[in-house]
Order: structure tokens, then C-alpha cells, then sequence
């Protein structure tokens, strides 16, 4: 794995980090000797990830936390750089991919769908962004999805807060780009997770996506979270306003098939 010096040290914070992606995320970023604080509403899992990178040069932090409380989140958010100091990479990550019909939503559902993929990411940044502006900046990573670009059916409310990720990373690159702060949207194609494992894995489903991406193998948590860390370090330092998907060449299906 490539070292990217400009990490050690540096305050990084990952929504939903307790498992898959942002499990990884915590991972690779603890490994790179970053000070890593995570979030997640499954206070076990987060814990139990803590004790396990506790021989990393800076043990990661982990505090229990439902991102769809806004008031809440802040209140922690803030209490984190009161006591480490300012914020340098924040990575919205905190989501769900739940199916639902047309037929099924309803106004709760869909609130309850922006509130977790998307809202939270607004917010997040909002709380952080005067302290990393005044560190003289950062990166902001936005989690995003291939879902939108494909049209996935029974996914309205998920597709409808991935798109719109795309949509804040745009305008809040311009908004805060004069205070060097890098706004991206890193964008996953079919990530083998141990949720997507346990609900819809199957060999027909590896079947489907390998014959449909230009690479020929499932992806994994590890290649986004290697993706992140070229864009939370200042190897990237030119590059905002971006989606960088990993997909394994999926989406080309969507765009040009």
C-alpha cells in the first residue's frame, strides 16, 4: 500500500465507520498514522474496531452516534475539535442502501432515506469546515454511488440522495475552494460487503457484475478506501469538484451501453 506522508498526524473523521466501507476507511487511514475518529450507531462495532487498530501509531477513536440527529452529530463534531484540534479530512460515509418499491414509499420512508445518504453530509460539513479553513484547509470526501448513473429500480430514495452527492461536492467545492478546502465525491461501483454478502450475494449476482464491468473481479472495501486516501492526501491537492468512481468499469455500461 502506498505511505502518504502527508496524513501522519493528521485529524481524520469517518461517518459509519464500524463495517464495511467505513470500516476499511478507518483501516487504511489508521495504518497511514493519521489520528482517525469514527462514528456509528452499532456502539459494539465500533468499539470492537477501535481495540483492533489499538497498535496503530494513534489508537482511533470511536464515538456512538445516529447521523440522522443532526444536533447531535454537531455537538460531537464540535466536542472532537475542541479536544484534537481542527478537522483536516472528513469523510461522509454513513448510508444505507435499503430496497423499496414505488408503491411502498412513503413521506417518513423518503425522509428517512435523505436523513441517512445524504443530509448528514451538508451538516457534517457546515460544523467542520471554519476550523479546517483556518488550519490552512483539507479534503472533503463525499460517498457517493454508481446506482443513480445506472437507474436502479427500487432504489428511488437511495439513487435520489447519490445523485444530489454529487450535486453538494460540485457547489461546495466552488463555495469553499477559496479557503483550500477540496470537496470530491468518491463514487463505488458493486462492493462486495459483509451486508451485500449476507442479503443479496449470490453466484448469479458475481456473474452479472463481472460480465458487465471492464475488470473481471468483485471489488472490495479496499479499493475505495485506497481511493480515499489519494484524496484526503496532498498528492491530490489539484484535483475538486470531482467523482471519482471505483467500479471496475460498471458505470460504462450506464454511460455508453
Amino acid at each position: 500500500m502506498t505511505r502518504y506522508p502527508s496524513l501522519t498526524d493528521r485529524l481524520v473523521v469517518i461517518s459509519g465507520g464500524a463495517s464495511g466501507i467505513g470500516a476499511a476507511l478507518v483501516e487504511h487511514f489508521a495504518r497511514q498514522s493519521a489520528r482517525v475518529a469514527f462514528c456509528d450507531i452499532d456502539a459494539d462495532a465500533g468499539a470492537a474496531l477501535a481495540e483492533q487498530l489499538a497498535g496503530s501509531l494513534h489508537r482511533p477513536v470511536f464515538f456512538a452516534c445516529d447521523v440522522r440527529d443532526i444536533g447531535a452529530y454537531q455537538a460531537a463534531l464540535a466536542a472532537l475539535e475542541q479536544r484534537a484540534g481542527p478537522v483536516r479530512v472528513l469523510i461522509n460515509n454513513a448510508g444505507r442502501d435499503d430496497r423499496h418499491t414505488l408503491a411502498e414509499l412513503t413521506v417518513d420512508y423518503w425522509d428517512n432515506c435523505l436523513a441517512l445518504n445524504l443530509r448528514h453530509h451538508v451538516f457534517a460539513i457546515q460544523q467542520v469546515a471554519p476550523g479546517m479553513a483556518a488550519a490552512g484547509g483539507g479534503s472533503i470526501i463525499n460517498l457517493g454511488s454508481i446506482s443513480w448513473m445506472r437507474g436502479r429500480p427500487n432504489l428511488v430514495g437511495y439513487t435520489a440522495s447519490k445523485a444530489a452527492v454529487s450535486g453538494i461536492s460540485r457547489t461546495l467545492a466552488r463555495e469553499l475552494g477559496e479557503s483550500n478546502i477540496r470537496v470530491n465525491a468518491l463514487v463505488p461501483g458493486a462492493i462486495v460487503t459483509e451486508r451485500q454478502a449476507a442479503l443479496w450475494r449470490s453466484p448469479d449476482d458475481d456473474k452479472t457484475f463481472i460480465d458487465l464491468q471492464c475488470l473481471k473481479y468483485r471489488l472490495d472495501p479496499g479499493h475505495v478506501a485506497r481511493a480515499a486516501l489519494f484524496l484526503a492526501a496532498d498528492d491530490s491537492d489539484g484535483m475538486t469538484g470531482q467523482n471519482m468512481i471505483v467500479d471496475a468499469g460498471l458505470s460504462q455500461v450506464a454511460v455508453f451501453g
